[in-house]
């Protein structure tokens, strides 16, 4: 697969052609198999079971498209498809308004084509309104706002080409027609963004300013991998129901059951791969609101990483450590740019909503299940060695060694980069610092670490 194809979603199930005709299950197991997803999902028993034979081959074939289906559950990614009611398409318009905290925009809206849109009636239309962050007097269900196939609309246009379009000034396209019912009358720019993997498309994100504005390069990706990830994630849960199917028919064909194995073990691949990538985008668009002038959150995972390497953690511990570095400062993305521009005294308001930001951090993870596990490290990792810190004031030991380890690695990272309001410090003066409120604020094990990896 070329960078490019990478870059745009393309699945490795496109390679399985080439070795599916002699079976050999190592390889259509590893295919897409990389140490995200063996490390977490794929349990010994299922590895066991690859390659050994079978005295009947359908039935074996049964068995492993069972296990794929064991791998992959909606515990182990986004929840958004299975509805069977509008009451539960609630949750659509919970992530619109979450985008444009995020995004500090005006308006989002998501739609999603009638093949997912159980439960719900667009009546004529294949694009329907699911979720809406502008506030409705009656059930926005009602009023079936959608697209039609043959519509001449830069949204239909967009859900097509598979292409992600940006409009600073709106007036200058004929085929932006506003709908009233959301608002649309006062929109100045917008950005639409097709929810697909690969070739798969299932709705489009649409975002909307009131005024002329561009959306930073790193929100847009962060939206990009966003729709990407929904992509994957409804993708792969229709494969699951068609896989059901299959392992209920007693009549299938032995090649429907190897091309099916096969598109899911791509699939789950692709998903461990943009769950991966929303990780790393979620935590640029974390230091682009912070207004950090270096890539804070990626340097902190990655001296985490190192750290836990010198403190000889196993690979696990250290991959979670490093993705809980990566999301430390969470919280903050759901602030206004403002608290972080801000020279001046703070407000007691604007105080306590940075003081609060990583509680914030923490109800968002607990809502991402794929990263339930990193959810301690970073609620403590605003602890203190001697009992001092937040939230509940942990000692020593008691606060968990992944906390202590990001705790260390994002106090160094900071104090060495420029904020808006103050110079970096140079390494000798961080290191000093640290050094001097080790067995304070800081492990002195953890502190030691840092020294050794910095010297």
């Amino acid at each position: 697969m070329t960078d490019k194809e990478e870059e745009m979603g393309a699945s490795l199930f496109s390679r399985t052609i080439d070795i599916m005709e002699n079976d050999p299950l190592e390889e259509i197991f590893a295919l897409n198999m990389g140490d995200f997803i063996s490390e977490y999902l794929i349990s010994e028993d299922l590895a066991s079971k690859i390659g050994k034979s079978a005295k009947n081959k359908t039935e074996k074939l049964k068995s492993q498209l069972k296990e794929l289906i064991s791998i992959y559950s909606l515990d182990n990614t986004l929840c958004v498809l299975g509805f069977d009611s509008k009451d539960e398409y609630v949750i659509y318009n919970s992530i619109a308004k979450t985008l444009t905290q995020i995004l500090d925009v005006d308006a989002c809206h998501i739609y999603l084509t009638e093949e997912f849109t159980r439960g719900l009636t667009f009546d004529d239309k294949f694009l329907g309104l699911v979720g809406s962050s502008v506030e409705f007097n009656e059930d926005i269900y009602s009023k079936k706002l959608g697209y039609a196939d043959n519509e001449n609309s830069i949204i239909v246009e967009t859900f097509k080409s598979l292409e992600k379009v940006q409009v600073k000034d709106v007036s200058q396209i004929s085929n932006f027609v506003p709908k009233a019912e959301l608002k649309e009358d006062c929109v100045k720019s917008l950005a639409i963004i097709p929810m697909h993997n690969n070739a798969y498309v299932v709705g489009v994100i649409v975002i909307e300013n009131y005024k002329e504005k561009n959306i930073k390069r790193a929100y847009m990706d962060l939206v990009d991998t966003i729709a990407r990830l929904f992509g994957t994630s409804m993708h792969l849960q229709k494969a699951v129901e068609t896989a059901e199917n299959l392992i209920a028919d007693n009549s299938i064909a032995i090649e429907e059951l190897q091309q099916m194995r096969a598109e899911l073990t791509a699939l789950i691949g692709d998903l461990g791969s943009n769950q991966q990538a929303f990780v790393e985008k979620l935590a640029k668009a974390v230091d682009e609101k912070g207004q950090y002038k270096v890539a804070h959150s990626q340097n902190t995972a990655e001296l985490s990483r190192k750290l836990c390497k010198q403190l000889g953690l196993n690979e696990k511990t250290t991959d979670l450590v490093y993705y809980a570095g990566l999301l430390q400062n969470i919280g903050k993305i759901t602030l206004p740019e403002s608290l972080f521009t801000n020279k001046g005294k703070l407000s007691k308001e604007e105080w306590e909503k940075l003081q609060n930001h990583p509680n914030v951090g923490v109800n968002l993870l607990m809502n991402i299940n794929f990263l339930s596990e990193v959810i301690p490290y970073i609620h403590y990792h605003k602890e203190r060695w001697d009992g001092g810190g937040e939230p509940e004031g942990l000692k020593g030991n008691s606060i968990p060694f992944g906390s202590r380890i990001i705790a260390v690695a994002d106090a160094y990272m900071a104090m060495t980069s420029e904020r808006s309001y103050r110079k970096a410090l140079s390494k000798d003066e961080a290191l000093d610092i640290i050094k001097n409120e080790a067995e304070i604020k800081w492990d002195p094990i953890v502190v030691n670490a840092l020294f050794e990896v910095l010297k």
